[in-house]
């Protein structure tokens, strides 16, 4: 960062963003002649997890993320007072966009929530005042303020409160008669952050409320967030969703047997652990290229992934309470004989994430344990671990789920 006059630097000064002794990371400067003498901009504060910095002439704009959601902090190099830029929703993912020219005092960002499709906005950084640029349109005379969006927090059985991100239509009366499908990842401090989809109108259209429980595991609340679910804090993710799930029937937006979740790859593997932790709070089932057979495959280190993955889970090789954890959970070690409600499971043949034989013995199992179960897998037969490549190959998938989703929860 330089400050002086247009054409000579009167003196300079260097950005860091750490975690020496800050786990969700600080904001400091240091200059040319002293290196080794930090000065804070922003010090550490435990679940506001800074991601990035953007410097220009006269402002510097933090990426951050506080309470589950994203923001971005202005702060004038005049002395004048910090502030976050304020947005009109209360859900919504935003971040920065291509901010090239040094000597500015507007800031171009991306935006986008459960109800708007993805927009590009200039700020003001003198005032915060925004100005939409480029919105992507949705074809179909799409209306948002159709839509509603609500941010709940679930209880935790160690009492840890868990944040749920919802959409549904507007006016939706809270008497738990309403179909609801929760959705969930919580690995690999990944954060499901809101995000637009158009084939999820399709579900909303029909009175379906969408929530996304932003479990641990997931780093939505800082670094402690994915520690506590991760290795052997992992149950706190199935957890988090069985407690997500009963907060939501709770409070009238829905009831477990017009609940259907909704999880791919590691959140494949939550939904299958889910399944056989709490087989009642949920009408049914949706796995997605299913993470199934954990156990299995992390004790194979001829695998691609899983020398790289004992860092997710522990190495159940070596360590003996790795492996007993693991196998406690573990979605296909844990198949019991007790009915559960319907289950869909989707692979793709040629994925090389999570080969498509663990989806396959999870339901051979499952039948095998359960036969009074309906369970149904699907295996895409030219996809990988994304699903199909092709745009109408997409939708052609998306529409299969939604329909199976819709058909279990009676709005078909």
């Amino acid at each position: 960062m330089r400050t002086g006059t247009d054409r000579s630097v009167s003196w300079v000064r260097f950005l860091i963003l750490h975690n020496d002794e800050a786990q969700d990371f600080a904001l400091a400067y240091t200059s040319v002649d002293a290196p080794g003498s930090w000065t804070p901009i922003i010090p550490h504060v435990p679940g506001t997890r800074l991601m990035a910095v953007d410097a220009f002439s006269r402002y510097l704009v933090v990426s951050l993320r506080r309470d589950g959601l994203t923001g971005l902090r202005v702060i004038p190099l005049d002395g004048g007072a910090e502030y976050d830029i304020a947005f009109p929703e209360p859900l919504y993912t935003v971040g920065p966009d291509a901010n090239p020219e040094y000597q500015s005092d507007s800031y171009r960002l991306h935006y986008v929530s459960l109800v708007t499709p993805d927009s590009v906005y200039d700020c003001d950084l003198a005032t915060g005042a925004l100005t939409l640029r480029k919105r992507r349109p949705v074809l179909g005379g799409y209306d948002p303020g159709q839509y509603e969006q609500h941010r709940e927090w679930a209880l935790a059985d160690d009492g840890t409160r868990v944040p749920i991100s919802l959409v549904a239509p507007r006016g939706l009366v809270r008497d738990g008669s309403a179909p609801l499908v929760l959705y969930g990842y919580g690995s690999y401090e990944i954060s499901t952050d809101p995000w637009f989809s158009t084939a999820r109108l399709s579900l909303v259209d029909r009175g379906v409320v969408f929530a996304v429980a932003h479990v641990r595991g997931g780093g939505e609340l800082g670094r402690a967030w994915y520690d506590n679910g991760k290795l052997l804090a992992k149950k706190n993710t199935f957890t988090d969703f069985v407690a997500c799930a009963a907060h939501l029937a709770k409070t009238g937006w829905s009831a477990p047997e017009r609940m259907v979740a909704r999880g791919g790859s590691a959140g494949g593997l939550l939904v299958g652990a889910v399944a056989n932790l709490a087989p009642h709070a949920f009408g049914g089932f949706v796995a997605e290229v299913p993470f199934v057979d954990a156990l299995t495959t992390i004790l194979d280190p001829s695998m691609p992934l899983t020398v790289v993955e004992w860092e997710e889970w522990g190495n159940p090789l070596e360590d003996p309470d790795v492996y007993a954890y693991m196998k406690s959970y573990s979605p296909y070690e844990n198949v019991s004989s007790s009915p559960y409600p319907p289950i869909l499971a989707v692979s793709s043949l040629n994925d090389t994430r999570v080969l498509y034989h663990e989806p396959a013995k999870w339901v051979a199992r499952l039948r095998a344990v359960s036969p009074e179960t309906p369970v149904l897998l699907k295996t895409e037969m030219g996809a990988g671990h994304s699903g199909p490549s092709g745009r109408y190959d997409v939708w052609r998938e998306e529409a299969f789920v939604l329909a199976w989703i819709l058909d279990r929860v009676g709005r078909a």
